[in-house]
């Protein structure tokens, strides 16, 4: 896995991580660490077999809100072991990317990946986006649809807070995020160890990788409050449903089912409306945390490897 820094827009680059096949599919990591890459732009992302081979297709992979490319590890290296192209990125705010004041809207961060595809020359990759991340892929595929060859919408695609809450300040204050600056590193990390026993130790890095370490141990979040909020504020605007009938590519639904109540019983509603109104689209719930690409990423994976062998991602 490399890293590479791509410019998408006016004083915003991105900090991208490929998982080039045939190179050994292992990450190192150290918390708010990162090493620029030194080869031109694209070149790890360009695959070697001829270009739209089955075998080959590129796969791009979109975090959610407050999150990072590095939650994605798990899937990324099982896709490049099977010979796929991947690429994991940190959109703008996030990790290792640029932190513009402004804007955070669903749009622009579409945009952003449509730059992204064209500047690493990437062959119609299949997207796939957790959360927040699967309304920027809905976003992108219905903007932009010469550019992608499919999506996949990972417990997102459907969310629709507008909807959900009678006004903007309800929303905000029902998702507003924890104040984590200033906790030390071992205590957010015991904290995520003892709430994901299940996980493996690429989803834990994931999770550790949303944070900057200072020196005195301490930590503070990559993505700042002040623009999380702008971001959820872009996401209380943004109404997917409108946007399912101009989706001219296949669509892969991965809702998490994390049990009863009245938000599942709300998830399976929208996952219903959205695989209906979606032209080509499947559903395929996984047991599991909202972060399920995190929790089992070898499950997920594999979905989508059977996806491209069947031709459903054609």
């Amino acid at each position: 896995m490399r890293t590479e820094w791509i410019a998408v827009a006016d004083g915003v680059e991105l900090a991208v991580d490929t998982w080039t096949p045939g190179v050994a599919a292992r990450a190192t990591w150290a918390p708010g660490v990162a090493a620029r890459a030194t080869a031109p732009p694209g070149v790890a992302a360009r695959a070697t077999a001829p270009p739209g081979s089955i075998a080959t297709r590129p796969f791009l992979f979109v975090h959610g809100l407050a999150s990072n490319a590095r939650m994605w590890d798990g899937v990324a290296a099982r896709l490049a072991e099977a010979g796929h192209p991947a690429v994991t990125v940190d959109l703008r705010g996030h990790g290792r990317s640029s932190k513009p004041d402004a804007p955070y809207d669903v749009p622009t961060v579409a945009d952003d990946l449509a730059a992204l595809i064209e500047r690493l020359e990437l062959d119609r990759p299949v997207v796939a986006g957790q959360s927040w991340g699967g309304n920027v892929a809905v976003e992108l595929a219905a903007r932009h649809p010469d550019l992608v060859r499919g999506i996949v919408c990972v417990d997102g695609g459907w969310l629709d807070l507008g909807r959900q809450f009678a006004d903007w300040d309800a929303c905000r204050s029902a998702l507003a995020p924890p104040r984590l600056l200033g906790r030390r590193l071992v205590e957010v990390e015991g904290y995520v160890r003892s709430a994901h026993p299940d996980w493996p130790e690429s989803g834990i890095r994931g999770v550790l990788a949303n944070f900057e370490v200072r020196p005195d141990g301490t930590i503070a979040p990559w993505l700042t409050y002040e623009r999380h909020i702008e971001i959820l504020r872009g996401l209380w605007k943004h109404h997917p449903s409108e946007r399912y009938a101009g989706i001219a590519v296949p669509a892969l639904l991965v809702p998490a089912d994390g049990g009863d109540g009245d938000w599942a019983r709300r998830k399976r509603r929208d996952v219903e409306a959205a695989a209906t109104a979606i032209p080509n689209a499947r559903v395929r719930w996984v047991a599991g945390d909202h972060d399920v690409h995190a929790q089992h990423p070898h499950e997920l994976a594999g979905m989508m490897l059977e996806m491209t062998a069947d031709g459903f991602f054609a």
